[in-house]
């Protein structure tokens, strides 16, 4: 993706890890340069950059005004969790993947109202605020490499001596992204420690990046062996970006953010699970039961069918209890 790449909306919030509101709310005070086609509203690539090098900062949690009733979920800023925690219409969602955007959306036009709000935590971190009390769910998909399986160990650990439960979202692939035509010819893990390799991390907490330090340790291989490991993107997208732009050799995401960038290919490693995390004690708050007659509905399994890159054959499904 060359720096004249146009972008949306949407687009440019994947990279940024915010809401999609929260992008036009960036366009509207000028802090971020955009223009129309025709009704359309779109972003180079170049001042996306160029707004990201202006701010230096790697989390921040705004709230956008809707730009249409119902377009689109309201992004959760730190200042007004305590305030919306314990409110009845109000249910937090912590995670990055674009399904808990799409559910939010079908919260807010479900008969209760219930307003979906987001918050961009990485699967760990978004455990940890789950414990604190800052999100209600939160979207995981951390692998312990010691059981080769997915979720529940981190959530015993992170969120100590409160029952949990885990519900089933998707599986996903996750894997390499490399240049189109894999021209440093990339396999597996142990390429990473290719002195003529450059690898473009994630950021601590995500997911992948805890992916990547358990594959590490399984081998018994150092991070600091690893050319660039410092490095951190904040996204798939992001990630796959960079990669396109010939600014790293590899990184690690799912084939999702593949598929949107043109330029990389994708290297398919492991299937994951990708799972909601609630605390158990809230199963039996209206909330909650909109949230899971959402999940098991029919209308959200075939709009998230239509993405692609999904396996949704236990979507709803609960898989574990701690």
């Amino acid at each position: 993706m060359n720096k004249d790449t146009s972008l949306t909306p949407q687009e440019v919030a994947d990279i940024l890890k915010i809401a999609k509101t929260t992008v036009y709310e960036l366009i509207k005070r000028g802090e971020l340069q955009a223009y129309h086609i025709g009704r359309k509203v779109r972003v180079d690539l170049k001042d996306v950059e160029a707004y990201k090098n202006h701010k230096k900062k790697s989390t921040i949690f705004e709230t956008a005004e809707q730009p249409q009733p119902h377009d689109e979920f309201i992004s959760v800023n730190s200042d007004s969790r305590d305030s919306t925690r314990t409110n009845s219409r109000t249910l937090i969602i912590s995670g990055q993947d674009l399904m808990l955007d799409i559910l939010c959306r079908y919260l807010e036009m479900s008969p209760a109202k219930i307003k979906g709000l987001r918050s961009y935590h990485g699967s760990y971190n978004g455990l940890y605020a789950m414990y604190q009390g800052e999100v209600d769910a939160a979207g995981v998909h951390l692998w312990d490499g010691d059981t080769d399986t997915y979720n529940l160990s981190y959530v015993k650990s992170l969120v100590p001596g409160i029952p949990c439960t885990l519900i089933h979202l998707a599986c996903r692939n996750v894997g390499f992204y490399v240049q189109k035509g894999n021209p440093k010819k990339i396999k597996g893990w142990s390429d990473l420690l290719r002195s003529d390799l450059t690898v473009l991390n994630r950021e601590k907490g995500a997911g992948v990046r805890v992916l990547l330090d358990e594959k590490l340790r399984k081998m018994k291989v150092s991070s600091a062996s690893i050319n660039g490991y410092q490095r951190e993107s904040q996204s798939h997208l992001a990630a796959a970006s960079i990669i396109s732009q010939r600014g790293a050799d590899v990184s690690i995401g799912n084939e999702k953010a593949a598929q949107q960038v043109q330029g990389i290919e994708f290297i398919p490693l492991q299937t994951e699970k990708y799972e909601l995390a609630v605390k158990t004690e809230d199963f039996n708050t209206t909330k909650f039961k909109v949230l899971f007659d959402i999940i098991n509905s029919e209308d959200f399994r075939n709009e998230i069918s239509t993405l692609g890159g999904y396996d949704l054959a236990n979507l709803g499904k609960i898989t574990g209890r701690t």
